[in-house]
């Protein structure tokens, strides 16, 4: 080594510790190592990380795009580069066909004659090889070049080194604020619906990955998409997953599994996957194998390297994390329905005990005023006002009842909601109404308009118990992207001409509340028609 390679050795060394980000350090190596050997064609491999014998990257030097576009597939490991890999030692050759383990170029590849391969290792693994082709001038590449270049691999597994250590720490942050942002927003009640998208497109983030997606189970025995982020992304969103794929092998065994090509693993789901045109996949279980949630997939395009055992442990965190933070979020959404519901009850019981009690005794003081009262139209008007202390009772009574009912939730659909509702009215009617559903009921009506429109059901029933003398009653549902409409009719006496219609009126505000419509009118062969309307969509 001469002095002016000395003296390049060490400009290169300076600029190759001054990197912090890996991709930036590789390019840096592998153009330096040209320059010190005074190489037409310099290459470096990175090794499969997942201890294969293989290269998972390929960086070049002095082939372009369009050259590389015509060569094809880059090299795997095979032939001479194939003998680096698996004995890491320096080797000089004057020419490479000469060697015997000497592979041949595919066509297109320009010829290469003269080669210096060298190992890299970092902290005494093996990380990768430098190829060096076609000394300039040429010739063949001499001991010194020899010299130079391994004492560049030498403070290049330093620099590698650095470059991953900063890369970690990086993503390490990263890690914990993406599990602290989804943490916050599920124990500050945001329902875990809306931070499945966010987790998802954190661990896409996470893994350095092009596809993303979280699959829950589903009670038929299936996993479901339920959020999906980066490429093909739209297509695998409420995607049907079966039974004897990878992510139900890992939601049940809780163990994360790695696999290198998406198309060469028979029960992988290609089917959906092919459109992003998926390579190496990652499978994390979200939680333990005692108690897992579902199962979080990350995948890379096809000819992106595989995922390393350092992103492997880092998603896997992160997933795991995320299943606390879901298990949390679940816990204090049940906290805060227990808290309504013991609120719900206390109310019923003021009004029970109190307010109706004192209601009732101002009924019957006014009851007794009434003996030997003067004038006759004074009497009346008593007894118009005791009536309607007793219409109000009634409603209230209703009002108690509805707060007893639990609100529809998650687990519970919005069929079985109504159909339990009808079953209870069967006491009070003396017989059962038909229920009718239209659309898929379960999957377009929210929560907060079931809750209001199983109230309405209620006091309809109730209604039609106390006022229709009816035989025969009916509640029709019918469901669809934009709206709910609702419908009860009963074969009774009707609407009473110029009567009370307080608790119509109560019905009618359920509507309002939700920008929708409300009716009450004869029905078409008699008896009364309700019809209770509540938009799903801004109209």
């Amino acid at each position: 080594m001469d002095e002016k390679q000395l003296q390049a050795l060490l400009h290169a060394v300076l600029s190759i510790s001054s990197q912090l980000e890996l991709t930036e350090v590789l390019d840096r190596i592998v153009e330096t190592a040209a320059e010190l050997a005074d190489a037409r064609y310099a290459a470096l491999g990175v090794l499969d990380p997942n201890g294969e014998s293989r290269l998972s990257q390929f960086l070049t030097v002095g082939i372009d795009d369009d050259l590389r576009a015509k060569i094809g597939d880059l090299p795997h490991g095979r032939g001479v580069l194939g003998v680096l890999i698996k004995e890491p030692r320096a080797i000089r050759l004057r020419d490479l066909a000469e060697h015997p383990a000497s592979y041949g170029f595919p066509a297109n590849h320009p010829p290469m004659h003269s080669f210096l391969g060298v190992p890299i290792s970092v902290r005494g693994e093996a990380f990768g090889n430098l190829y060096l082709t076609e000394k300039r001038g040429g010739g063949e590449f001499t001991n010194a070049d020899e010299q130079v270049v391994l004492a560049l691999a030498s403070a290049a597994g330093l620099a590698v080194q650095n470059a991953r250590l900063y890369e970690q720490a990086r993503l390490r942050q990263q890690w914990l604020e993406a599990a602290s942002a989804i943490q916050t927003r599920l124990l500050a009640g945001t329902p875990p619906a809306e931070v499945l998208p966010d987790l998802v497109a954190s661990a896409r983030q996470l893994a350095d990955a092009d596809l993303a997606y979280l699959a829950l189970p589903r009670n038929d025995g299936q996993l479901q998409v339920e959020a999906a982020d980066g490429l093909g992304a739209e297509s695998l969103r409420s995607g049907i997953i079966g039974d004897g794929s990878i992510a139900w092998d890992v939601m049940r065994e809780g163990t994360p599994t790695s696999v290198l090509n998406a198309h060469d693993e028979p029960r992988v789901w290609v089917a959906l996957m092919e459109a992003a045109d998926v390579g190496p996949v990652l499978y994390l279980p979200l939680g333990n194998a005692e108690n897992t949630l579902g199962t979080l997939v990350v995948a890379r395009c096809a000819g992106r390297p595989p995922f390393g055992p350092e992103t492997m442990r880092l998603v896997d965190t992160f997933a795991g994390q995320a299943a606390i933070a879901l298990r949390l979020g679940v816990a204090a959404v049940d906290r805060e329905q227990v808290a309504v519901l013991g609120d719900r009850d206390r109310i019923a019981r003021d009004l029970h005990d109190l307010v109706i009690q004192r209601l009732f005794a101002t009924g019957m003081a006014l009851e007794g005023a009434v003996r030997g009262m003067q004038p006759p139209d004074k009497v009346e008007r008593v007894r118009q006002a005791v009536d309607d202390l007793d219409a109000t009772i009634k409603e209230i009574r209703t009002s108690i009842f509805a707060l007893q009912q639990p609100a529809p939730h998650a687990g519970e659909g919005v069929r079985q909601s109504v159909l339990q509702a009808v079953s209870a009215a069967r006491a009070s009617l003396g017989f059962e109404p038909d229920v009718v559903f239209h659309g898929p009921v379960d999957t377009l009506v929210p929560a907060s308009v079931a809750e209001q429109m199983l109230a309405v059901i209620r006091e309809a029933l109730s209604n039609v118990a106390r006022h229709a003398a009816a035989t025969a009653a009916s509640v029709s549902i019918a469901a669809n992207p934009s709206s709910v409409e609702l419908v009860v009719t009963d074969n009774g006496k009707g609407l009473p001409t110029g009567g009370r219609r307080s608790g119509l009126a109560n019905l009618a505000r359920r509507a309002k509340d939700l920008n929708g419509e409300f009716s009450a009118e004869p029905g078409e062969k008699g008896g009364t028609r309700v019809r209770w309307r509540a938009p799903l969509l801004d109209d």
